[in-house]
């Protein structure tokens, strides 16, 4: 459990997990106040690996439903294991003929059916889906609602019952209420507005992309060996070519990815060679990868007329030197 705002910094930072105040704040908060945490923001930058080291920091077990469009409740919730049924029907045959075998009519023997209904619909035959996961674990559990801008409005209406009073209700069986009430993520890259009904039952949470500092410190964690010179000429090309006008700009983990690849080509600094025959690792558009291209042969350009500049700039004279040169 998390004792503060620095502690959960902390805990983070040992999962590997380089965060800001304002990130474990929400966190801490989200704790304490056993409210559902919506984690906002472009894709990439975070949100989902979040949730994942929160649960490994609190040892709760992390439940992901992955939304997309069409999840229904069936596929959120619970289903029927039909052919389960079917199977102990075929089994229970003779206990079947036996139960309706002195029946008048047609009527009674449904009746009579119909008062063993318990038996075909209980836990036995139910299929346990995430959020019915969560909510009758008995352990405290961690659930990452997934992309939920992905899922329909009317999946995030039915969202709203289930993250207000954490309980589920099975027609055939009752309501099954929370024993422990699971730790809420829900992550969005903002594909669609989400409903202010859900942003008020919300903590709010927007990650962007980090600044160059945060940036190459998670660079260092996440890729110990990368040179110190490498990891700064590529963040600063990363933010540089976020600046672009983009289709899809590249994200941290494409920073990842990209500083991986250069070290498996045993790159120590970034020309403009390795850099241009590499862009692909971060760029998934061909107009995006030219707009990089001519971004990287600016940034080269200038920072060689630095260093020309550097190396023509004689040092400035010392006062001894200076004197000496106006006496003679």
């Amino acid at each position: 459990m998390f004792d503060s705002v620095e502690n959960v910094i902390k805990q983070l930072g040992e999962q590997g997990y380089i965060c800001d105040k304002r990130i474990a704040t929400v966190v801490f908060l989200a704790q304490q106040l056993d409210k559902p945490v919506l984690v906002e923001g472009p894709a990439g930058v975070g949100k989902t690996e979040l949730a994942k080291v929160v649960s490994q920091a609190l040892g709760r077990e992390m439940i992901r439903l992955q939304c997309y469009e069409g999840l229904d409740e069936a596929k959120a919730l619970y289903e029927w294991e039909y052919s389960k049924q079917l199977l102990y029907t075929q089994i229970l045959k003779d206990k079947v003929s036996e139960t309706i075998g002195d029946s008048q009519s047609l009527t009674e023997a449904a009746e009579r059916v119909g008062q063993e209904d318990s038996v075909f619909f209980s836990n036995r035959f139910i299929v346990p889906r995430p959020l019915m996961q969560a909510i009758s674990s008995p352990k405290p559990t961690l659930l990452l609602i997934d992309e939920v801008d992905k899922s329909d409005p009317e999946f995030e209406a039915f969202l709203l019952e289930i993250l207000s009073d954490f309980q589920v209700t099975i027609p055939e069986i009752g309501t099954i209420q929370a024993q422990t009430q699971p730790l809420v993520f829900l992550t969005s890259n903002d594909a669609r507005e989400m409903s202010d009904a859900l942003k008020r039952r919300c903590l709010h949470l927007w990650i962007d992309y980090p600044n160059e500092e945060l940036e190459v410190k998670i660079l260092d964690s996440k890729v110990p060996n990368i040179a110190d010179q490498l990891a700064e000429d590529l963040v600063s090309l990363m933010h540089k070519i976020r600046d672009l006008d983009l289709k899809k700009a590249p994200s941290i983990s494409e920073t990842l990815d990209w500083a991986r690849s250069l070290m498996a080509l045993n790159a120590e600094s970034l020309d403009e060679a390795i850099a241009s025959d590499t862009l692909n690792v971060i760029l998934k558009y061909e107009g995006d990868v030219a707009k990089a291209q001519n971004e990287l042969s600016k940034m080269l350009e200038q920072r060689a007329a630095a260093k020309k500049t550097e190396v023509e700039t004689p040092e400035p004279a010392s006062p001894a030197e200076k004197k000496k040169g106006i006496l003679h």
